[in-house]
């Protein structure tokens, strides 16, 4: 991996649809950040974009980000359809990359990504900023600690009202459309972070008319007899919200559980407990490439907050859930299983 100036890294951002211009907007608020480049399938979007966040240089294609030598990392945004090959092309030009989330269709292609950064001895980290907030890493430390006893249960959902037409991106088989990879991917992340790697997975869905699920309830299950229950929707609006049940108590996420600025804690015995986020704006987004750029200065090349082998357990199990639903995307229609039996 290229060494990285300790005074500011400077970004690339690929893509310039609304996720990337929210990420923009906060990189270019931290002061160790600059943002050098942008790129997109258009020069006129690139510059449009450019112009906006007064960046130097816009590029109509990927390629010539991706080869940017002026470019410490890239920060790349597409639809996850496209994740494979825009990580793919930063990674093999030598770019180190932060990929959104879901990370890649399915797990073989978050393994030949993952494969491509360590053959490269680049870094490599999934955009899931919800590991990198500061009141979830203090939930997951309070229940590594013990304060509700043994892990019994996770709840979470995550659900939009739409309606969203044939033509939107999420009802897209092309672009990996259906409520799971877009929606459902923070529910499973959040139990994954509790609880690990399930052992078992049940899944039912709702498909719409291209065959992407409108709707999706999963359980979970793991050996220690821990149990989740988690829910994905583009039909309903639910409360987004998520619980952790242990054997001495609860904790409650409200609204917007996967970027929380409050939890309160529910022990026996005892009173209700609310823990707050000293950063009451929910600007998230600040907190993964702050890690992004504290990993590229240590010269890691994965960050112990979103590790890769917990990324590629995810996709495991968001393949599993596709497997149970009958849900396919283009290139993957007449494959076997996504997942062993």
């Amino acid at each position: 991996m290229a060494e990285v100036a300790a005074e500011r890294v400077r970004w690339g951002v690929l893509a310039t649809g609304g996720i990337a211009a929210a990420f923009t907007a906060d990189l270019v608020d931290l002061p160790d950040a600059e943002v050098v480049a942008v790129a997109s399938r258009t020069e006129e979007s690139a510059k449009a974009f450019a112009n906006r966040f007064g960046i130097p240089r816009a590029y109509g294609d990927w390629g010539a980000l991706a080869t940017d030598e002026d470019v410490d990392v890239v920060y790349v945004a597409t639809p996850h359809s496209a994740h494979r090959a825009a990580a793919g092309l930063c990674l093999e030009a030598g770019r180190n990359v932060l990929c959104e989330k879901a990370f890649t269709l399915n797990a073989r292609e978050a393994e030949e990504l993952v494969a491509l950064a360590k053959e490269r001895g680049s870094f490599l980290m999934e955009a899931m900023w919800m590991y990198c907030n500061p009141l979830i890493r203090r939930l997951k430390e309070l229940l590594d600690d013990g304060v509700i006893g043994e892990v019994r249960t996770v709840q979470a959902d995550f659900g939009l009202s739409g309606p969203f037409p044939p033509t939107h991106r999420l009802r897209d088989p092309a672009q990996g459309g259906g409520a799971l990879l877009d929606l459902g991917v923070y529910p499973v992340s959040f139990a994954h972070l509790l609880l690990g790697e399930p052992s078992e997975v049940v899944a039912r869905a709702v498909l719409s008319d291209e065959s992407v699920d409108l709707q999706t309830g999963m359980l979970l299950s793991w050996e220690s007899g821990a149990l989740a229950s988690l829910h994905c929707s583009l039909v309903g609006g639910t409360s987004t919200s998520a619980s952790v049940t242990g054997s001495e108590g609860r904790i409650d996420i409200p609204y917007g559980f996967f970027h929380a600025d409050r939890f309160v804690l529910h022990r026996d015995g005892r009173d209700p407990e609310e823990f707050t986020a000293a950063d009451a704006t929910r600007a998230s987004l600040k907190h993964e490439a702050i890690e992004v750029m504290r990993c590229l200065r240590a010269g890691e090349t994965e960050s112990p907050l979103v590790p890769l082998a917990g990324t590629l357990a995810v996709m495991r199990t968001l393949d599993a859930v596709r497997d149970r639903i009958g849900v396919r995307y283009p290139g993957e229609l007449g494959q076997q299983d996504l997942t062993p039996a």
